[in-house]
């Protein structure tokens, strides 16, 4: 989430921001936008120019070619191929450098990249829908639907911009879900499911439709062999962990996950599979749809399971939290606390 200026005093020349994974990053763009204006021009970019040969060439070049005069970064890129090389290039070009304006602002709109950089995992969103005593399904498990129309074209669209998007056995055998997004986003996420036995069906929606999404399934070596056959058969991806822990296994499944370099991932369900991510600190993200319903019921199951906290003082709170009404609905979106101060604890700013 690359955006960049180019402006001559106060007069914008050039904008530009990075469209697409392999495409032309911000820079290029607003250096296309402005021509030959950007000579003696400032850019701003809310993130350190590339200096490396990757799907694109070294931003640094197009931006010292350009004739800009001056370059002012949000912040410092952590990937190791530039950390802190395109500043140095750009000033060894004799490039004014500034370095950190709105540093804070550049790394919350960076932070899934910043999050997968400097840890190996995807930024992880948590979705659910409940009602207003807090169950996620009725006592007999029947769930659909919660929300109302309006919530759910939502939902696709955060699906659409997804690289992977979870759920775990329970769910997926209940709901029997398609998770794909309709209609399609800008990318096409894979289907994770949470499946320690393999135990996915053939016939389910999300193995008949393969042709339209990919489908991994991440499952321990007890498997059985013939579970794991039957469904790469089918087209599905097993993903096998050695793992004897559930939590390990998990953990280990989010380090495959960045090492494919997927920087988003959206966890749709069911509760213990939540709730076992909010246990190890892993949520980052939280889109919840609470619906004007009451269900009752002691048995009836809510979005977080897991062991939970302790002691209220423990309690994860969503950081600038934002709300939204969708036709009865009460949306309520936001980062999570701990997500925040890890990512300004790399600034050295307190959130």
């Amino acid at each position: 989430m690359v955006g960049c200026v180019i402006a001559d005093d106060e007069r914008v020349v050039g904008e530009g921001w990075h469209g697409r994974y392999g495409g032309p990053h911000a820079e290029v763009e607003a250096i296309r936008a402005a021509g030959d204006a950007a000579a003696g021009a400032t850019m701003y970019v809310t993130l350190e120019p590339c200096c490396h040969q990757g799907k694109t060439p070294p931003c640094t070049d197009a931006v010292i070619e350009s004739g800009v005069r001056r370059v002012v970064v949000g912040g410092r890129d952590p990937f190791r191929e530039v950390d802190g090389g395109g500043i140095a290039r750009l000033t060894q070009a004799c490039l004014e450098v500034d370095v950190g304006l709105n540093e804070r602002e550049a790394a919350w709109l960076n932070a899934p990249y910043l999050k997968l950089v400097e840890t190996g995992r995807p930024w992880i969103l948590a979705k659910w829908a409940m009602t207003l005593d807090g169950k996620s399904a009725t006592r007999t498990g029947n769930s659909q639907w919660i929300s109302g129309e309006s919530s759910r074209r939502v939902v696709h669209e955060i699906r659409g911009r997804m690289d992977a998007i979870m759920v775990g056995r329970g769910t997926a055998l209940a709901d029997d879900p398609l998770l794909t997004a309709r209609p399609a986003g800008a990318r096409t996420a894979t289907r994770v499911v949470v499946d320690s036995q393999a135990s996915l069906a053939p016939d389910s929606q999300l193995v008949d439709t393969i042709d339209q999404a990919p489908v991994l399934v991440a499952c321990s070596s007890l498997a059985p062999d013939t579970n794991r056959r039957r469904l790469a058969d089918a087209g599905c991806e097993v993903w096998v962990s050695d793992a004897r822990d559930p939590s390990e296994r998990l953990l280990g499944l989010l380090d495959e996950l960045g090492r494919r370099r997927m920087t988003n991932v959206l966890i749709e369900g069911g509760g213990q599979l939540a709730g076992s991510l909010f246990d190890a600190a892993a949520v980052d993200e939280v889109h919840v749809f609470i619906a004007n319903k009451l269900v009752g019921g002691a048995d009836a199951p809510t979005p977080l399971a897991g062991t939970g906290i302790e002691l209220m003082s423990q309690a994860v709170t969503l950081y600038e939290p934002t709300f939204e009404l969708l036709d009865g609905d009460i949306y309520q979106h936001g980062r999570t606390d701990t997500a925040a101060e890890r990512l300004f604890a790399r600034i050295g700013q307190q959130a």
